[in-house]
């Protein structure tokens, strides 16, 4: 289509008729760069993605000085806009200077009722950006001018863009040769058609997005630039680009804001679709459907929104309660436990808590071809996880002597091998799409105390520890987390059904009794191994001691692990 003296190149996928989302396209990428995430949405919307002019297949102006201004792109959009949805508001997604453009466009009286919803992702509004910046430097503190200094070098590229032919030379040269490879070892990022050919000129034409825009508006920021439509936020939490911070004070200008966040690089619309698909269409279905978003209390909320978790063992305990803590932050939950009832249960407390959605999935995760069958139909009817948490386990309290063969083969198949087939069936498909994920192993503090009394259940555990250690080795460069989380006297059912090798029935009653009532007194509560589990997820964290006492005997067992055996020797009392 013609506007403005140039060609814009415009594609559709999916049904007419359906909302229509527009994808607006960063620097230096063409609309191609949308290319995994509008084959998703297009299942449930009209999608549209144009390249931007002088970028992909659209023309450049004429001169080039002058013809890349906010104002001249917002001329774009809104004939854009008019071609593929005359009588409808769209919802708007833009990544980098797409969502630069973007914020012009929603916060411009003249885009005003065309725009339904907007998502952003690693790009701000210049004019907040101007803002931001006068914050920083009419109000200093040592800590504000660490974020403009911080910013500041992670904008270095700029800096050079400003400079005249050296951008145009690099991009038609050297830079636009290497940045394919530059793009997949830096960000992960797979070729796969990206860049196309067309990466030099597309580059050398989009530094006059900056020269026309950015000194302008950072000098003479707008001050009623607020946007007139919702707002998803979503961050990439390891952009080399952009400080999070620069979206610390959005609210004010965004009053309708959710937001969103995900450890990943700049260019999240090829590294992670999955997870911004599922955003972009439960944000758009909300407005669609005139649903106002709830904002969650949990504090990872922004993280965890919408992601899909599966937690074993999630029927009482711990995997009871890591279940509803994401469930609180807005996930789609998994409860997996034998016990149909049970999961079932957790699973109508997580949606009373706010999980997006639940199910409840029976499974004996020693049993190998329950598990195979579980996988197959998790992937099948809900998609890859997004989170992995082997929780589910047994006790068992007795001597080496006195555990018999059968006993060692029950720990080991529940503690050591249904970790096992999590981590390999799950975390095969998480590794296989490519796009990152996490997994937590719950061992527990016996896994570096050893104990005269427990040695089935602490082997079983110190392999479940050192399987996460050389998980997390083999699966660092894939993006995919592994976290060991080591719990120490946590309140919980596991008590009243551990087993005690050696002793008759009416004695190992009794023995029970008596563990419950020592962890009852202890207090510490399941809910809290949960919050340290999320944290965990969150910080990428390797090693997890939960308890005070399980960050002592792993201190011990560091740095005096000859205390740590002598406490070993010692007779619990009967």
């Amino acid at each position: 289509m013609r506007t403005g003296g140039v060609e814009l190149c415009v594609a559709e996928l999916g049904e007419p008729g359906r909302p229509v989302v527009v994808l607006v396209h960063g620097y230096p990428d063409s609309k191609e760069v949308w290319s995994h995430v509008a084959s998703r949405l297009a299942e449930r919307f009209h999608v549209v993605a144009y390249d931007v002019r002088g970028h992909g297949r659209s023309t450049a102006p004429r001169p080039l000085r002058g013809g890349f201004t906010l104002e001249k792109l917002t001329d774009d959009f809104l004939a854009v806009v008019d071609a593929v949805s005359p009588d409808r508001p769209v919802h708007l997604v833009g990544h980098d200077w797409g969502s630069v453009q973007s914020w012009e466009f929603v916060t411009v009286g003249r885009a005003e009722g065309r725009i339904a919803s907007f998502t952003s992702m690693s790009g701000p509004s210049l004019d907040h950006f101007g803002h931001w910046i006068d914050r920083q430097v009419k109000r200093p503190t040592p800590r504000r001018l660490g974020r403009l200094l911080g910013q500041g070098a992670k904008s270095w590229y700029v800096y050079l863009l400003h400079t005249p032919v050296l951008p145009e030379l690099a991009w038609r040269g050297p830079l636009g040769k290497a940045w394919p490879r530059l793009l997949e070892h830096h960000e992960k990022v797979p070729g796969e058609g990206y860049p196309t050919p067309s990466l030099p000129s597309d580059a050398a034409h989009g530094a006059w997005l900056y020269r026309d825009n950015v000194r302008p508006r950072l000098r003479n920021p707008r001050g009623d630039a607020y946007a007139h439509a919702p707002v998803q936020l979503i961050t990439p939490l390891e952009d080399a680009f952009l400080s999070e911070r620069l979206y610390e004070d959005l609210e004010q200008w965004a009053p309708r804001l959710t937001r969103r966040t995900l450890r990943a690089g700049h260019w999240v619309p090829r590294s992670r679709p999955d997870q911004l698909a599922t955003w972009i269409t439960d944000f758009v279905t909300s407005v669609e459907e005139d649903r106002a978003q709830v904002p969650s209390t949990s504090r990872y909320a922004d993280r965890f929104g919408g992601q899909l978790v599966l937690v074993t063992g999630a029927g009482s305990g711990i995997g009871r309660a890591t279940a509803l803590a994401f469930a609180e932050a807005g996930a789609r939950v998994l409860a997996v436990d034998r016990d149909a009832e049970a999961a079932a249960g957790t699973v109508g407390e997580a949606l009373r808590r706010g999980a997006a959605a639940a199910w409840a999935e029976p499974a004996d995760v020693s049993d190998e071809r329950a598990m195979e069958k579980l996988a197959e139909r998790v992937t099948t009817e809900y998609g890859v996880l997004d989170v992995l948490v082997n929780n589910a386990g047994i006790g068992l309290s007795g001597s080496f002597f006195d555990t018999t063969a059968e006993d060692w083969r029950k720990v080991l198949d529940v503690n050591l091998w249904g970790v096992i087939h999590g981590c390999r069936l799950f975390g095969r498909r998480m590794s296989e799409r490519g796009q990152g994920g996490h997994i937590v192993n719950v061992a527990s503090a016996a896994a570096f105390q050893p104990s005269r009394t427990l040695p089935a259940y602490s082997t079983s555990k110190a392999a479940v520890l050192m399987l996460s250690e050389c998980l997390r080795a083999e699966l660092t460069g894939r993006g995919i987390g592994v976290t060991a989380v080591c719990p120490g006297f946590v309140d919980t059912a596991i008590t009243s059904t551990a087993r005690f090798a050696g002793v008759d029935a009416g004695e190992e009653r009794r023995l029970r009794k008596r563990a419950a009532r020592l962890y009852g007194l202890r207090g510490y509560p399941p809910e809290k191994v949960a919050a340290a589990i999320l944290r965990a997820v969150v910080r990428d964290e390797a090693v997890v001691p939960v308890t005070p006492e399980a960050r002592t005997a792993y201190a011990l067992a560091r740095w005096m692990p000859g205390a740590v055996r002598r406490i070993a020797r010692m007779k619990p009392p009967v």
